[in-house]
């Protein structure tokens, strides 16, 4: 089982620094730059996305907030969509399957959100612990369980990422290690699969950014 997960977790080193968390940095070198006067169909299309994505987080934000909000949320949808890309490459580490990663941006998200709102709108963030048309007898139960389900908010952003990144690219390991003990009839249906759980996870790469910004958009919005 140590050498199933070390493939996550490559030692890569030069003069004794880490050089895994560097494939952060890859999505930089590949975003798409404005170097023509006339835009390219690349800048079209990533404006288009940016746009897209600017008016879908606004709509679920409000009208209330801050001018500009927006851009943090589709930052963070693009960084997240890159990072889980990269890792579909050989060689290059995957930083989205690990929660050092995944909860060093959900955990302070999740913290700013809830200060800002207990602090600027404290009687608002109280009618949310009580659902509209709860029973009296219900209630204390209903502030103990919404509670809790907002405290374990920045977990389940954490862990949803990291489980589904983890997932695939364990079974593309595991049908991959196996490729050379097969025979030779069956090595054909072995990479038809695998390039079926490529596309597979290409979708989940995509899938999973958009929910982890989504779901933080949907946070931010509670608090206002």
């Amino acid at each position: 089982m140590t050498n199933l997960f070390s493939s996550f977790d490559p030692s890569t080193s030069l003069f004794n620094f880490s050089l895994n968390w560097t494939s952060v940095l890859i999505g930089m070198l590949i975003i798409p730059a404005l170097f023509w006067l006339m835009p390219s169909r690349i800048n079209i299309m990533w404006n288009k996305m940016n746009l897209t994505l600017h008016n879908e987080f606004k709509t679920l934000i409000g009208m209330k907030s801050f001018n500009g909000t927006t851009f943090i949320f589709i930052s963070l949808f693009i960084m997240m969509m890159f990072n889980n890309f990269m890792g579909l490459f050989p060689y290059i580490f995957t930083s989205t399957s690990h929660m050092v990663l995944t909860i060093s941006i959900a955990l302070p998200l999740w913290l700013s959100f809830m200060m800002y709102g207990w602090i600027n709108h404290t009687n608002h963030m109280f009618t949310h612990l009580v659902p509209q048309g709860t029973p009296p007898a219900l209630m204390s139960f209903m502030v103990i369980i919404e509670t809790i389900s907002n405290i374990i908010r920045p977990g389940t952003l954490a862990v949803r990422l990291a489980a589904n990144m983890i997932a695939g690219h364990l079974l593309l390991t595991l049908l991959g290690n196996t490729g050379t003990s097969m025979m030779m009839s069956m090595i054909s249906m072995l990479i038809i699969g695998q390039m079926l759980l490529l596309i597979l996870e290409s979708a989940v790469a995509m899938i999973q950014a958009y929910v982890f910004s989504i779901l933080s958009t949907l946070y931010s919005s509670e608090v206002y």
